[in-house]
């Protein structure tokens, strides 16, 4: 059957002239652009003859500028690391003078930096301070603190203790981890280290905790303060059940079914407890206040010099608006490593100094890591909600104190106390020696060029001639 609509047969060429019309317009292609002689050498393509585009240009070069920027900050900062590293080195080969002598010890006072958990503390010291501690071949022991005064409370019973050893020789002290390892060195033999020790504090809000136990435990008395007692309630007793009236309609219920659910109520009542971790001891609250500080009199044990110390800078800030903030510090902690590896390398060379005082009366101590203040969360300046009493209601427990607020509080000082006080510092000697030290390529260089550089290596050595025969040695020996 034939289709109604056939298709269209195609039209027939035009003329000769209409054909020789059309290509004479047709325009002839551009010769090839000649290539570069040095590329085409080189084995090398033409460059393209456009660049991307202005978006491009803009989008690839702030990635590389960002990660030119990350990469020479993390190359910088393992640098500055291993050269504090290699000055500090020398110390680990020191022979001492007899295997029962215990080595140098400084003790690491760190606490949880405001806002956050105490790890945010235990990595800042693992990536900046630990790194030349291990080097030098010192000990060290930790002061952890996980809330605002656990540092203070430690620092000023390790005082206490070491008071009454000495002011109240016949009193027992309360067995510790510390006075068993002691009395164990006693039997042994082992005498306890005399020289020079240290303490290395992180963080300001540390600092200022360090500062209040140090007060705390030399002016402050060595007995507990009295604590008020809280007031008698009367306290009306709800009548047993079983003398309860039974509603209408209802039995009395069986002495078996109640006997039964109380043993029940004991059980799941004994089960929580064992498995409930064990409670947090509470901290012991401060024996004595800064306004105490001029009516106390000092012991008769205290030193004419106190152990030195040292503030290590922890900056820490919370909050997506300081978001460039941490960005800015994230492409500079090549400074603070250096800061961080010159400080804790004056600890371990020993060289220190006095606390020096300023034209306007402040002590240092009153102006080191003034600056971290500003970087704390909001929290931390504001009052914390009373406590309620043990019945419920509002109204505080007279048996609680109020809690210490140390971190927001001003740094207050007693001449007595930071006249003996004393600060690490880096002798010029030993900057000088520090400066002569050449860190390898090979030792702060990343993963993939030493990858290529051990590949090289690796193709290198396999064209080297090798020794095929038995290795038996020497022979003239």
């Amino acid at each position: 059957m034939s289709d109604a609509n056939p298709p269209s047969q195609p039209t027939t060429a035009g003329t000769g002239t209409g054909a020789a019309t059309s290509t004479s317009n047709v325009v002839p292609p551009k010769p090839p652009r000649p290539q570069n002689p040095a590329l085409r050498m080189m084995g090398m393509p033409a460059l393209p003859r456009k660049l991307p585009s202005r978006n491009w240009m803009i989008f690839w070069g702030i990635t590389a500028a960002f990660t030119t920027a990350i990469i020479y900050d993390k190359r910088e900062k393992k640098r500055a690391t291993a050269k504090w590293r290699r000055a500090v080195a020398p110390l680990a080969t020191e022979t001492i003078s007899s295997p029962h002598q215990l080595p140098r010890k400084l003790t690491i006072y760190l606490e949880a930096p405001p806002g956050d958990t105490l790890r945010i503390a235990q990595d800042h010291f693992i990536e900046y301070v630990k790194p030349v501690l291990s080097e030098s071949g010192l000990d060290w022991e930790f002061v952890q603190g996980r809330m605002q005064g656990d540092v203070r409370a430690a620092v000023a019973e390790k005082i206490r203790r070491a008071r009454r050893a000495q002011e109240r020789p016949a009193e027992e002290l309360p067995e510790t981890d510390e006075s068993s390892l002691m009395e164990l060195r006693k039997r042994m033999g082992v005498p306890e280290y005399e020289g020079l020790k240290g303490d290395i504090v992180i963080g300001l809000h540390t600092w200022k905790e360090y500062v209040r136990g140090l007060h705390e435990g030399w002016l402050g008395p060595l007995d507990p303060p009295q604590q008020p007692t809280a007031e008698a309630h009367p306290t009306v007793e709800a009548p047993p059940a079983d003398t309860l009236p039974a509603a209408d309609g209802e039995g009395e219920p069986k002495p078996e079914a109640k006997t039964e659910e109380k043993k029940e109520e004991e059980d799941k009542k004994k089960e929580e407890q064992q498995q409930k971790k064990p409670e947090r001891p509470p901290q012991p609250p401060p024996y004595n206040t800064p306004n105490d500080y001029a009516s106390a009199a000092l012991p008769a044990s205290i030193p004419a010099e106190f152990s030195p110390s040292v503030a290590i800078p922890f900056p820490f800030r919370l909050g997506f608006t300081n978001t460039f903030v941490r960005l800015g510090w994230f492409l500079n902690r090549r400074k603070l490593a250096d800061n961080i590896g010159r400080d804790v390398a004056a600890v371990c060379f020993g060289a220190s100094r006095d606390w020096r005082s300023t034209e306007d009366g402040e002590y240092e101590q009153q102006l080191v890591l003034k600056e971290e203040e500003k970087n704390w969360v909001k929290s931390v300046w504001k009052d914390d909600p009373p406590a309620e009493g043990e019945d419920g209601n509002d109204k505080p427990a007279a048996t609680t104190p109020p809690k210490e607020k140390i971190w927001i509080s001003p740094v207050v000082l007693d001449r007595r106390v930071a006249e003996r006080m004393r600060r690490f510092e880096m002798t010029p000697e030993n900057e000088a020696r520090a400066a002569e030290v050449v860190v390898p390529e090979e030792e702060i260089e990343g993963w993939m060029k030493g990858s290529l550089r051990s590949l090289w290596r690796w193709g290198a050595s396999s064209f080297e001639k090798k020794h095929r025969g038995p290795n038996v040695g020497n022979l003239d020996d």
